[in-house]
């Protein structure tokens, strides 16, 4: 629960409740991050890929976060933005095994920050650079480079890893 005390902190929210909205393609690996964000006893045993989408509920002592797990397929990809207005931070999750989709998941980055519901305001994004376990992953600063978050100079944001702890990045 600390990541969620800390993005709290970003947001700095003026009510109690939170909307997050986690974004990326399809098998990035967003269902999985969000299930490792509930308390154990509360973790699904089995995940499969979200069509549409799903919404989970967190609490800590402070708020309470609404979590919206947006499906990456393309087809569903449109329905991102009507969630945008209503949200105070974005996780958005890459996977950094997949270098071949990198290029989609830039273009839906760079079209959800000209979004004016976006645009206009201070929404902080946390980028999981997940998957880092795989053999041929690229490291969190390659893919900060590739998905030029250094030219986004408007919003609060960080990337951080996912995947095995042993390995350097």
């Amino acid at each position: 629960m600390c990541l969620l005390d800390k993005l709290a902190v970003w947001v700095k929210p003026k009510r109690r409740n939170v909307n997050i909205l986690c974004l990326g393609l399809d098998n990035s690996g967003k269902s999985t991050i969000i299930n490792q964000l509930k308390p154990v006893d509360a973790r699904a045993r089995e995940l499969f890929p979200t069509i549409g989408f799903s919404v989970e509920k967190f609490y800590t002592s402070r708020l309470s976060f609404t979590v919206f797990d947006m499906s990456g397929q393309g087809r569903y990809r449109n329905l991102w933005e009507n969630y945008y207005k209503e949200t105070q931070a974005i996780i958005f999750v890459i996977d950094c095994g997949d270098k071949v989709r990198l290029v989609v998941a830039k273009q839906e980055l760079d079209a959800l920050l000209i979004h004016p519901d976006v645009k206009s305001r201070q929404i902080p994004i946390l980028f999981y650079a997940n998957k880092m376990d795989l053999r041929d992953a690229l490291s969190s600063i390659m893919v900060s480079q590739l998905l030029e978050l250094n030219n986004i100079k408007d919003k609060a944001w960080y990337i951080c890893t996912t995947g095995d702890p042993s390995k350097t990045y």
